[in-house]
């Protein structure tokens, strides 16, 4: 369901980045932010930590609390963007900020998926060019550099959008192996001296 409920959420957002079919505003997604992703990756974690896969438990969490936060921030009830008023400089500042420190997280998960497998890799490594791309798109916004910015979100979303499709990868392969076929996900754990001696 987690990694499903990724893939899609994801790919659909990164349509929107890239303006497929001239598709800039990205509200139509808050449902699918709140209750697919937020609600559907933070319950799923419970039992990813209940069987005692903290890796896991950790990055279905984080994405569900993130997409929590960019719904929130999309909803007008919340009253997040109408609190800068004019001044879109400020808010595409902050934006900035709420991005890039995003994109340190996912290196974190980066990072901590290198003993694992190539598939974990190349979700964590799009995802976080695709927020950092993202990230500078705001702050080329707020210096004015429009054509620049529009570039970099459009950049963003093609790496979502590749993220969205991995994530779409590894959900055939967690829905097949039992059944059909075993898609390779390039194991490297053997790589990693701690891992090779717990195994």
């Amino acid at each position: 369901l987690a990694i499903g409920v990724f893939g899609t959420t994801l790919t659909t957002l990164s349509l929107s980045l890239m303006e497929w079919r001239g598709v800039t505003t990205t509200n139509v997604y808050v449902a699918n932010f709140f209750f697919a992703a937020a609600f559907g990756l933070v319950v799923t974690a419970q039992w990813e930590l209940s069987v005692g896969n903290g890796f896991s438990y950790t990055v279905f969490s984080a994405f569900g609390l993130f997409y929590a936060g960019y719904a929130a921030i999309l909803t007008p009830a919340f009253g997040i963007q109408a609190a800068y008023g004019e001044d879109t400089v400020q808010l595409n500042n902050a934006l900035g900020f709420f991005m890039i420190l995003w994109t340190v997280f996912v290196l974190t998960f980066l990072i901590a998926s290198l003993p694992t497998n190539l598939v974990n890799i190349a979700i964590f490594f799009t995802v976080d060019l695709g927020f950092l791309f993202v990230a500078s798109s705001y702050f080329a916004e707020a210096d004015g550099h429009l054509e620049s910015a529009v570039g970099l979100k459009k950049a963003g979303g093609v790496f979502c959008f590749i993220a969205g499709l991995i994530g779409w990868y590894l959900t055939f392969h967690l829905l097949l192996k039992d059944s059909i076929v075993e898609l390779p996900l390039g194991d490297t754990s053997r790589y990693f001296a701690k891992t090779r001696k717990r195994d």
